[in-house]
């Protein structure tokens, strides 16, 4: 039986929970994005086209789309404290067997089952918070938790190098993938931990009323959700692009190699990380000044909006940091863009379709993901410039802005049905 004292003891513990959820989304970032990090390396000696490399990033895309979209109702019936470490353990060693590929075919499975198990990671990460935090502290614990897309992004172009001049590429994939490995200790640890000395392991999951989920095609029915799900499917793409192609765009417009990329690489990431919390704070900003949630919001992504389209002249500078420059402003730009974007769903909907909401979305940005990477590959296979690509990225979220205002002109809650 769960005792009062316990439940108030082990939710004392819960912000160590959100460590555990921040080392996790750095290293979920950090195997997704090893990929595009070793691309020149790769394309180098395993004789890769822009096509091969495209259907490479491709198939993590679909994957992590039909992942979405399962991952959400497996949770709810395994539970965060068992599904959470199986999700790990599945794109870890997905993320291990990239060592093993030696053709375009080998990479493609390899990236498949990633993309199907780090699916599971936002959602498994949103309930959690849910398990273990009040109101008042969810919306601060996910910003907390969400930091490691910015960490893992940044951790990366720091760290393989360095793996790879003393051991090979092969050793990049096993060591970042097996640090899943070590995260699943430290989950199970803490856990049989927090049982053994409270009786409990989690603080708020007992006592939440358990509820159907909603059916995905009712949800399809509000304009906020097709507007939430275009806003991902326009702009989602752009950070798949600069996580699976910014190394070899500096590579190959400024003759760079591995170690070269670090530095430019990371100080882009170091941007996106400041824009994220500048992002996510104008808009509250403005609300406080008395600027209604539909005002401030969308003021906040036509900032944003408006600061990324300098992004398309980065392929006709002449200095690599001017590029950095324009494409740190960019990912910066992105990050307070999606912040916002992001609470546009707990804005329009109830809390208990958040999460369904937010999949919908996600599994949106998937297929804008996929399309991006076949798109990108076409372009560079064609022209070898990335003149185009940058000129996609600096229009989608003034494009993505004006449909979500078309869809919803003023943002209201929505009331959904509860599903039968």
């Amino acid at each position: 039986m769960q005792t009062n004292a316990g439940l108030a003891g082990v939710a004392r513990h819960r912000w160590w929970i959100c460590a555990l959820l921040l080392a996790a989304t750095t290293i979920n970032y950090m195997d997704r994005q090893l990929i595009g990090v070793l691309k020149p390396l790769l394309q180098q000696e395993l004789g890769w086209s822009e096509t091969d490399y495209g259907n490479i990033v491709l198939a993590f895309q679909a994957s992590y789309g039909i992942g979405l979209l399962l991952a959400g109702r497996a949770l709810d019936r395994v539970g965060t404290r068992l599904g959470f470490p199986i999700a790990v353990a599945l794109w870890s060693l997905a993320a291990m067997s990239h060592a093993l590929a030696r053709g375009v075919h080998g990479f493609v499975i390899a990236r498949f089952g990633l993309g199907l198990g780090e699916a599971a990671h936002f959602p498994a990460a949103i309930k959690t918070v849910a398990e273990w935090f009040p109101d008042s502290e969810r919306a601060l614990a996910t910003g907390i938790f969400n930091t490691g897309a910015t960490l893992g992004a940044l951790a990366t172009p720091l760290v393989v190098p360095l793996i790879v001049a003393g051991f090979g590429w092969q050793a990049a994939f096993v060591v970042v993938g097996g640090l899943g490995f070590v995260w699943i200790a430290c989950w199970a640890g803490t856990h049989l931990w927090l049982r053994a000395r409270h009786g409990v392991t989690s603080p708020l999951a007992p006592v939440e009323a358990a509820r159907q989920p909603t059916r995905w095609r009712d949800l399809l029915r509000y304009r906020a959700t097709w507007a939430f799900a275009l806003g991902k499917f326009l702009t989602d793409p752009i950070w798949w692009l600069y996580l699976f192609w910014l190394p070899d765009f500096f590579s190959r417009t400024f003759h760079m190699d591995l170690k070269g990329l670090s530095l430019p690489t990371a100080a882009v990431y170091v941007a996106a990380g400041v824009g994220s919390i500048f992002g996510g704070a104008l808009s509250s900003v403005l609300i406080k000044r008395g600027a209604s949630i539909d005002r401030g919001r969308k003021v906040a992504m036509l900032v944003c909006a408006l600061a990324v389209t300098p992004v398309w002249l980065a392929p006709w500078v002449t200095d690599i940091w001017a590029a950095v420059a324009l494409i740190g402003l960019a990912a910066a730009a992105h990050q307070g863009w999606s912040a916002n974007l992001l609470t546009l769903v707990s804005d329009a909907f109830p809390r208990s379709t958040v999460s369904s909401v937010a999949g919908l979305g996600g599994m949106f940005g998937a297929v804008g993901g996929m399309l991006i990477a076949w798109t990108v590959a076409q372009i560079l296979q064609l022209s070898g410039s990335y003149v185009w690509v940058f000129a996609i990225a600096g229009g989608a979220y003034l494009v993505a802005l004006l449909a979500i205002h078309l869809l919803v002109p003023r943002l209201q809650r929505v009331e959904v049905a509860e599903a039968a």
